[in-house]
């Protein structure tokens, strides 16, 4: 059984497949945008998944966290340090 994690974004996670919140880190441009993502329920340790992309050029993507379904784009998405599964 291959217990191995790696680490990426969340915009760039495959489809369909559950990860772990690692941390939410926002851009100098948009410091709000961490405390903006921790209150919706991307905080560490939560579990995320990434539903959906936008039909023309990946935006905005859909994104399941616990119970709840929010449309991001994939700047914000960027900001979502996640553990998947290899």
């Amino acid at each position: 059984m291959n217990l191995s994690k790696s680490l990426l974004t969340l915009d760039c996670s495959p489809l369909h497949r559950r990860c772990t919140v690692s941390a939410v880190q926002a851009p100098s441009r948009a410091p709000e945008w961490a405390q903006w993502l921790e209150e919706i329920g991307f905080m560490p340790g939560e579990q995320v998944e990434l539903m959906a992309r936008g039909a023309f050029g990946g935006d905005p993507l859909v994104v399941r966290v616990g119970l709840s379904t929010f449309a991001l784009r994939k700047a914000e998405a960027a900001c979502v340090l996640v553990e998947a599964p290899v």
